[in-house]
């Protein structure tokens, strides 16, 4: 920071321009919302620890999922909800930058998550006899780590780049939350170099990791043609196109949001498609895993017997 007039000691969030009365009403649906999604990720997190059949390399990437989707959440709608109600919709500068970095952690580490799920699935339908060996737990434990370490690393240089600039006002974000381009906004001096980042940084996270899933697929799809019998063919593509939804549903947002340009003409749009990302994306993918997976079924139904056991 450059010195005392650089440092703004809060921010001003304009959110949705509403009136108080859907405010109110937005706080109780959003915090229902939150609280499915929460109760649904942590439901797929303890199914994963308790069955032992579900103790193999897609559900240990899955319970990454679970968690990247519940702090990814927490980062941001909380204070969203707080805001909801608050005649004056403050955060403090210090918490903007702390959301802003956890919230962009969390996103590209699920960024990676999904594509080290990806390859799972590949290695499962196309090198099934090989699969024990490829997908060993070291090597999981590796692809888990180098994913959370990109996410980390990432956040680490745009936090670097964004304390180097001074912000000296305005204090208003044009956001529900401290979304990285909307405080950028606040900067009172030349922001190429992060503009450059963050684009630089959406090509490697949006469109490397969708190419390599894209790849992975396709190599996926050829094998399943190849499947003579219908029933496996069948359950091994019910199991990719779960993640075929979840994968459409992340990348499809965050590429429109992150890459395309001249947004400030659609800024209102950017805030609803960010609020589904951040709303209810992390509420789907457990649900769009649990409904179209028969093991994650299967699991859930011995849990409630044996509980009606005891």
């Amino acid at each position: 920071m450059r010195g005392n007039q650089s440092w703004i000691t809060e921010l001003i969030l304009l959110g949705f321009q509403l009136s108080a009365e859907m405010e109110v009403l937005l706080f109780w649906v959003f915090s229902l919302l939150y609280v499915f999604s929460l109760m649904a990720n942590g439901m797929i997190l303890g199914l994963i620890y308790l069955d032992p059949r579900l103790h193999t390399p897609m559900y240990f990437f899955l319970s990454h999922l679970a968690i990247i989707d519940i702090s990814y959440a927490s980062s941001i709608l909380p204070s969203m909800l707080e805001n909801l109600v608050k005649h004056k919709k403050t955060i403090s500068f210090v918490s903007c930058f702390i959301q802003m970095n956890l919230s962009f952690t969390f996103a590209i580490t699920e960024c990676m998550i999904l594509v080290v799920m990806s390859y799972d699935r590949f290695v499962a339908i196309c090198h099934p006899l090989q699969y024990t060996a490829i997908m060993n737990w070291r090597v999981c434990t590796v692809l888990a780590v180098i994913s959370w370490a990109c996410g980390l690393s990432v956040a680490i240089v745009n936090l670097i780049l964004f304390l180097r600039l001074p912000f000296c006002g305005p204090q208003e974000v044009n956001h529900f939350y401290c979304e990285i381009l909307s405080v950028l906004k606040l900067a009172c001096a030349d922001t190429k170099t992060n503009e450059i980042f963050l684009f630089a940084g959406g090509l490697f996270v949006l469109v490397g990791p969708l190419s390599l899933i894209i790849i992975s697929y396709m190599r996926i799809l050829w094998a399943i043609l190849k499947i003579q019998s219908k029933e496996g063919g069948k359950k091994a593509f019910s199991t990719c196109s779960s993640h075929l939804c979840v994968v459409g549903l992340y990348f499809g947002i965050a590429m429109v949001i992150y890459l395309v340009p001249d947004k400030s003409q659609r800024q209102e749009q950017l805030k609803i498609l960010t609020l589904f990302y951040s709303l209810f994306n992390p509420l789907l993918n457990p649900l769009i895993y649990s409904l179209r997976n028969d093991q994650v079924k299967g699991a859930f139904y011995r849990a409630l017997q044996k509980k009606r056991t005891m």
